[in-house]
């Protein structure tokens, strides 16, 4: 374990504004808007920013307020962010962000749980930049699964002397929570999902018996899977191929995932800035680029695509789960998560979307609450 600041080399910030600056910019087809891609407009705007206003050294100096480590665990270098509670009875909490996710999704939630008001519970938060990810750098060889990185933050969590711990993790981090309590039931209290991904059963009963609700939601995950998935189609097959385009523009980078940014937050929102702060979003696109991870970011999906264990049956997990359905952006449908997981604490919000930690933190923040306060009354919902 050694400590760890973030430290960009002015070199790098220069090299990024002269990018911006040189873009060769396209255009887009008369009349056509965001169901193509990102408008050129809205683009421009967005790298004139980046390149002129958005200020990193601020972003990196709040990140740094926080205690932060990094560490070597089976080969792969490990970041993590480390704040504890000086409250005696807090719950170690290790939180997982997904793609494309950061350690800044969660900048929100760590004081509301590390200090919060009296009566509410704490804990001691643990937020590792998923291997391959931002400061945990590039893989450095094929292979690793996302059970291989369950393991390797399971192993981190033992490193730091937290014996029984709870997890939280949305998108990829909605694959590998679950994971992490497989692998180590032993050790972990319980697990909370939000964004997790279910999948129909395929028994005509289930279909049948779903409400008009989980209906829409069944069909809102078709309409993903037919318009909405291509950067996963692209990533879990041809992962170098598009990591070369990413590595070399930043606007490249800066497009693919402020794409995101726009169809997965509240679909009341115009734009991605309506629904998170601009300053946290380019903060957390920023770290992409300065840590040069396309590559392997990217090659995570590989891995997930072509890992036959994943995806074959397994008995459902044991480790008691919570799930938190933001209606925006989520299609788990209760008896579905039921098949594959040990669901004791079930909510659904109107408000916020595919990333809560930065949407709707005060949901989040509760839901996590309420679920691990649950395990420790031995009263499940």
């Amino acid at each position: 374990m050694k400590p760890f600041r973030i430290e960009i080399p002015q070199a790098d910030l220069d090299d990024l504004r002269s990018r911006l600056r040189r873009t060769r910019w396209t255009d887009d087809l008369p009349g056509a808007g965001w169901e193509r891609g990102v408008p050129a407009a809205y683009l421009r705007e967005l790298a004139a920013y980046w390149a002129d206003k958005f200020d990193w050294r601020a972003q990196e100096a709040l990140l740094n307020r926080y205690d932060q480590g990094i560490t070597q665990i089976d080969g792969q270098r490990v970041h993590f962010v480390h704040v504890r509670s000086e409250r005696a009875d807090a719950t170690p909490l290790l939180l997982i962000h997904g793609w494309p996710g950061s350690v800044v999704e969660f900048l929100d939630l760590i004081e509301p749980l590390t200090a919060p008001a009296a009566g509410e519970p704490a804990f001691h938060l643990v937020i590792p930049s998923v291997p391959g990810f931002g400061f945990s750098g590039p893989i450095t060889e094929a292979g690793w699964t996302d059970t291989r990185i369950a393991a390797a933050l399971a192993e981190l969590m033992a490193r730091l002397g937290y014996d029984r711990y709870g997890v939280q993790g949305g998108d990829i981090g909605a694959f590998i929570g679950p994971a992490i309590g497989r692998a180590d039931a032993g050790h972990v209290i319980g697990v909370h999902a939000n964004a997790l991904v279910t999948f129909p059963t395929g028994d005509p009963a289930d279909i049948a018996a779903l409400t008009e609700a989980e209906q829409a939601r069944l069909q809102a995950m078709k309409h993903f899977q037919d318009d909405m998935s291509a950067y996963m189609q692209l990533q879990g097959t041809r992962p170098q191929t598009l990591a070369h385009a990413l590595a070399d523009s930043p606007v490249g980078q800066l497009a693919w995932i402020a794409e995101k940014f726009k169809e997965w937050t509240d679909a009341s929102k115009e734009l991605p800035e309506d629904a998170v702060d601009l300053d946290r979003m380019l903060a957390n696109i920023s770290i992409y680029w300065f840590t040069d991870t396309a590559r392997s970011v990217a090659n995570s999906y590989y891995e997930r695509f072509h890992d036959a264990s994943m995806w074959a049956p397994k008995p459902p997990g044991t480790v008691p789960t919570g799930v938190a359905v933001f209606a925006n952006a989520d299609f788990a449908i209760r008896r579905f998560a039921e098949k594959a997981h040990n669901i004791t604490h079930w909510s659904e919000y109107y408000r916020g979307g595919h990333f809560p930690a930065l949407e709707a933190p005060d949901l989040l923040v509760a839901d996590v609450r309420a679920f691990f306060a649950s395990l420790s009354r031995g009263s499940l919902n």
